[in-house]
């Protein structure tokens, strides 16, 4: 399967060194080794130094959208089911330095705190048949797209501007549609679930979503009235709720208490 899948990309690089170093990329990503960075994949390759790699990550010229688009369609492929979601999150990557785009002192899931990071948002394809990522977007925060030097000497295209992570969330979204990816809804945390837009720019596409929210968040309970989220959850009948499977865990089946689908019957 890897062969089919390199085969795919393979064209995207011009050069049969540039093929060749890609493919050593990947398997190195996929080996069992300690770390993952430029020193340690070109030595499970079999070269003196990591130029070979840092060059393909860093100077070479070959069309990275080319090869997501190849990838979601590979995932598809495999995957594809018409009871498909999409789930958008994001993870950071802790940096020691100031040069890496969009790199700043932030709010990184990985290390649980404010850590010098870059962030990335990801979109995921979920089917009873699997889940893999499906589309990437790098955040890119004000510190970075307001400053025109910095981005020219890091190579940020002109057309890159600032979007916040619902946004670039939403764009991934809008690439699926336009893939004709079979996904119904997407669904993602209380950073995304708190976003307006996005609720709105799904609605307006016609994409379902559940989407977390914090507990104080205001509902309306009547043309006039507006309670907190969590108080209007706790009001309902014990009958209002129903038990579904969240996918098997690692010691047993994960179940969540949610509410029907209108119009749906409860099971006995």
């Amino acid at each position: 399967m890897f062969e089919g899948v390199f085969e795919r990309i393979g064209s995207r690089f011009a050069r049969s060194e540039l093929r060749r170093t890609a493919r050593e990329l990947l398997l190195g990503l996929l080996a069992p080794i300690e770390r993952k960075n430029g020193w340690w994949l070109a030595e499970h390759a079999g070269h003196p130094g990591p130029d070979r790699m840092q060059r393909l990550l860093r100077t070479a010229v070959w069309n990275t959208d080319a090869v997501a688009g190849d990838l979601r369609d590979f995932v598809v492929e495999q995957l594809g089911h018409r009871d498909g979601i999409l789930v958008a999150d994001e993870t950071g990557y802790l940096k020691k330095g100031t040069h890496s785009v969009g790199v700043q002192r932030q709010y990184s899931g990985t290390a649980g705190r404010v850590e010098n990071s870059q962030v990335g948002v990801f979109l995921a394809y979920v089917s009873p048949r699997g889940r893999a990522l499906i589309d990437r977007r790098l955040y890119l925060p004000r510190s970075w797209s307001d400053d025109e030097r910095r981005c020219t000497a890091a190579g940020v295209p002109d057309e890159v501007l600032f979007s916040t992570k619902p946004e670039l969330a939403l764009a991934m979204v809008d690439a699926a549609i336009m893939a004709e990816v079979p996904a119904g809804w997407l669904t993602a945390d209380e950073a995304y679930g708190l976003d307006p837009a996005l609720r709105a720019g799904l609605r307006e596409r016609g994409m379902a979503y559940v989407l977390a929210v914090a507990c104080n968040t205001l509902v309306n309970t009547t043309p006039v009235q507006r309670e907190r989220v969590d108080r209007v959850a706790a009001l309902l009948p014990e009958q209002a709720w129903q038990t579904r499977s969240a996918g098997p865990g690692a010691k047993r089946c994960r179940e969540l208490d949610g509410l029907p689908t209108p119009g749906s019957a409860r099971p006995p």
